[in-house]
C-alpha cells in the first residue's frame, strides 16, 4: 500500500517511515500542508491512506484535511497530541476517517491503517476486489471462504485461508513477513513469526502443492501461480 505521511518533524517522520516500510508500506513524506496537497493531485500516484499530523508549519492541519477531502476520497487518519473530545469531533466532521492521539502504540496505528483501507474497499464498488481467484487447478472463493483443488474442497483454518487469500491476490509479489503478520494476525508482535512459518507449511501440505508458496530468504513469501 502507498501511504502519504504528512509530518513536519523529520526525526519523527524518519522513525515512523522505517516502521511502516518494515510492514510493507511504500511511504511518501510531505513536510507541509502544501507538499501534501501537491502529492494528492488527481494525475499523481494514488495513495491508500494519508497520515496527517495537525501541527504543520504552513497551514492548520484541520484546514489541510478539509482540502484533502475536497480533492480525493483517500482515507485520512489524523495523528496529533490534541486529545480532547472537541478536537476529535472537529476532525471527524471535516472528513477524517480516524483520529490517533500521540503517543500511540505502533500496533494500534497499523491496525487502524488497515481498518480504514478495508472500509474504503468495501464501500467503493469500483475498488472492490474479485470474488474468486483461480490459480491453475485451485479456486479460492472469497465470499464463502472456500478453496477447491481439482474440484475437491480443501479444509483450511481461518488464518490459513486469510494467508492464502492475501498471497493469491498478488501472485509473484513478495510479501514481507512483517506485512503478512500485520494483515493476517493484526499485530506487530515479532513472536508471531514462528506461527507464520507453521501456517505456510500447513498450506503447502493441505493443498499438496509444496512449490506454491515460495520462501524469499530474509524477506518473506510469495505465491507462485501453478500451471493451469
Amino acid at each position: 500500500m502507498r501511504l502519504l505521511l504528512v509530518e513536519d518533524d523529520n526525526h519523527v517522520a524518519a522513525a515512523l517511515s522505517a516502521v511502516l516500510k518494515r510492514h510493507g508500506f511504500d511511504v511518501t513524506h510531505a513536510r507541509s500542508g502544501e507538499e501534501a496537497l501537491q502529492a494528492l493531485i488527481p494525475e499523481g500516484p494514488g495513495f491508500g491512506v494519508v497520515l496527517l499530523d495537525l501541527g504543520l508549519p504552513d497551514q492548520d492541519g484541520y484546514e489541510v484535511c478539509g482540502k484533502i477531502r475536497k480533492r480525493t476520497a483517500t482515507p485520512v487518519i489524523m495523528v496529533t497530541a490534541r486529545s480532547d473530545v472537541r478536537s476529535r469531533i472537529h476532525g471527524l466532521n471535516l472528513g477524517a476517517d480516524d483520529y490517533v492521539v500521540k503517543p500511540y502504540d505502533t500496533g494500534e496505528l497499523l491496525a487502524r491503517i488497515h481498518a480504514v483501507s478495508r472500509r474504503t474497499v468495501q464501500e467503493d464498488p469500483a475498488a472492490a476486489v474479485e470474488t474468486a481467484l483461480r490459480l491453475g487447478s485451485m479456486l479460492i472463493e472469497l465470499p464463502t471462504r472456500q478453496v477447491t483443488v481439482d474440484g475437491s474442497v480443501v479444509q483450511l483454518t481461518r488464518k490459513e485461508f486469510d494467508l492464502l487469500a492475501l498471497l493469491a491476490q498478488r501472485p509473484g509479489v513478495v510479501f514481507r513477513r512483517e506485512q503478512i503478520i500485520s494483515e493476517v494476525w493484526r499485530t506487530s508482535w515479532e513472536g508471531t513469526g514462528r506461527t507464520l512459518e507453521v501456517h505456510v507449511a500447513s498450506l503447502r501440505a493441505k493443498l499438496r502443492m509444496p512449490a506454491l508458496i515460495e520462501t524469499v530468504r530474509g524477506v518473506g513469501y510469495r505465491l507462485v501461480a501453478p500451471a493451469a
